[in-house]
């Protein structure tokens, strides 16, 4: 945790390690790793309109952010639009979104949240037509300081598998209550390999079935999280602690509402969820619904196939 007095740092993108190419997602660091450089040995491989692209052995990965002044579900339309055009060839598998003032309303009077799903959800029925609800990947959307809409993915050429929470109803299935278009994702993607895969799990909140659970209370938030960790877990094959003291690198970014829950939600993490090899960012952002506190993703590098046997 920072002190008081001292200025919070950005989290920053990287992919390489040249500062120079560093993205500045918006969001303010509590406490853990203030660089997310989850693909640390990638190349420059030159740009696609506003995304910047790196490539690492069967990786395709890229990062970009657009003025949303002018209308974000525009914005996030065109920059998903870009995004699909530049992976042809591949497929998607993990996409993490930074959305301006994400609760409040736009020029429309609709959500911002809700205008970006929308953009976000044409894009992807333009790319891959009315079955596209099958295509989607792992992702996350959270509010960020800035006025630019950030957008950061990894694609592969290995095909990926997509998993659903039990325990949840399918984002794409939510009803109209929740927007004109429902958000587009899946709980989680696997990335296969020879002998290795990767796991990416979205962005995971109090939310059973459709229903936030526990509005605006952080306890019942958290144990209905964690509950929805354990379970995609095992829908994942990985047993029910994300292959906690397995072979695998995991990575964290807990995003909270409220930068004074972070000593407490840090605590219990520790003790409940994270292990000592873990890596973890603590970091504020208001979340894709106002009453909720607290959202939790991770990501699994090295996960070897037998584990997907426990």
């Amino acid at each position: 945790m920072f002190p008081a007095t001292t200025e919070r740092p950005p989290l920053r993108i990287a992919f390489g390690r040249d500062p120079a190419a560093f993205l500045d997602a918006g969001v303010t660091v509590l406490g853990g790793d203030e660089v997310d450089d989850l693909f640390a040995a990638a190349q420059p491989s030159g740009r696609s309109s506003s995304l910047a692209l790196f490539r690492m052995e069967d990786w395709l990965l890229g990062a970009g952010t657009v003025p949303a002044a002018s209308g974000l579900e525009q914005a996030t339309q065109r920059l998903f639009q870009n995004l699909f055009k530049t992976t042809r060839g591949f497929h998607v598998a993990r996409i993490w979104s930074y959305v301006p003032a994400i609760n409040e309303p736009g020029p429309s009077g609709l959500e911002n949240y809700r205008a970006f799903c929308r953009g976000r959800s044409l894009a992807f029925e333009q790319r891959h037509g009315p079955e596209f609800k099958l295509r989607v990947p792992a992702a996350s959307a959270v509010g960020c300081a800035s006025p630019r809409l950030t957008v950061a993915f990894a694609a592969c050429q290995a095909e990926p598998r997509h998993v659903e929470n039990p325990l949840q109803m399918p984002a794409c299935d939510y009803p109209r209550e929740y927007g004109p278009r429902s958000p587009s994702f899946t709980r989680a993607t696997i990335v296969p390999g020879d002998r290795e895969a990767a796991v990416f799990v979205s962005g995971t909140a109090a939310i059973r079935g459709h229903a936030t659970v526990a509005p605006d209370e952080l306890a019942g938030q958290l144990e209905c999280t964690l509950e929805n960790l354990h379970e995609i877990s095992r829908a994942c094959g990985l047993g029910p602690r994300l292959d906690q003291g397995g072979q695998s690198s995991r990575r964290f970014k807990v995003y909270l509402r409220r930068a004074a829950d972070q000593p407490l939600v840090a605590a219990t993490l520790g003790e409940r969820f994270f292990g000592p090899g873990d890596r973890v960012s603590y970091l504020r952002a208001d979340i894709c619904r106002k009453p909720l506190l607290v959202e939790i993703e991770a990501t699994l590098f090295g996960v070897p196939n037998s584990a997907f046997a426990r």
